[in-house]
């Protein structure tokens, strides 16, 4: 699996990826993880929170509950230790958690998403937010990091009936920006992200943040970028036809 997750790896950072007969009208990206580097203080905040409650609780863990519903990651946590564990209580903690860790270290911007931005812009390509984190957060976040004006549309999980890995979000996203799900890519940095996009008829790219593609996501992917401006190979290509 390795190899063949390496050989992908290799190949898409060189710009190849799979061919489309229709121009990209929009892309579309997850948050945390992809426009800021977040999921590191999540998944350190969740372990802290989870072991403080008492529970073994690992990185890998952690790593599951990334951009998950809420109903489905409580279920998924009983599931894993048992009726005891509070999910929503012991979230309210990692929350609180994950505000003192940016107050101390401060809100980082993803390498590379404003040349992204601006080369999206000059191409006439729309652009939105579709993420897990309550709009009024993401907001701020985006803010902060002095982006949230280039966006078309922002829109969160908490807007709409199902969150990821359900494809609710990224078919509001494109019924917000008025474009098909199949002319848009998604950039996502987590499996739940990738398939919610590809639910819901997206072209899904893996821009990977704390673990690369596994082989349950990789046929779902459009293509993978080591880095947010590795996506502009992937428009020039895909727009030049």
């Amino acid at each position: 699996m390795k190899n063949h997750i390496s050989k992908f790896f290799n190949i898409c950072t060189k710009g190849v990826y799979k061919k489309v007969e229709k121009m990209i009208k929009a892309v579309i990206f997850d948050m945390d993880g992809v426009l800021i580097d977040t999921e590191k203080h999540y998944n350190a905040a969740w372990c802290e929170a989870a072991r403080s409650a008492g529970f073994d609780f690992t990185r890998q863990h952690a790593l599951l509950l990334r951009s998950l519903d809420a109903r489905l990651a409580s279920k998924l946590m009983k599931d894993i230790f048992g009726e005891g564990f509070d999910y929503f209580a012991i979230r309210e903690v990692r929350r609180k958690l994950v505000a003192e860790r940016l107050a101390k270290y401060g809100l980082e911007k993803k390498p590379g998403i404003d040349g992204l931005l601006a080369f999206l812009r000059n191409k006439g390509i729309k652009t939105a937010v579709a993420t897990a984190t309550p709009i009024e957060l993401t907001y701020q976040h985006l803010e902060r990091i002095g982006i949230k004006e280039k966006f078309d549309k922002i829109v969160s999980a908490k807007q709409v009936p199902n969150g990821k890995p359900a494809p609710d979000v990224y078919l509001y996203a494109c019924e917000q920006i008025n474009e098909k799900p199949q002319d848009c890519i998604a950039v996502e940095d987590s499996p739940n992200g990738i398939k919610s996009a590809y639910a819901a008829g997206c072209k899904p790219v893996m821009v990977p943040d704390l673990t690369p593609p596994d082989e349950e996501i990789l046929p779902m992917l459009y293509g993978v970028a080591k880095t947010l401006a590795d996506i502009e190979e992937i428009m020039d290509g895909n727009n030049s036809k």
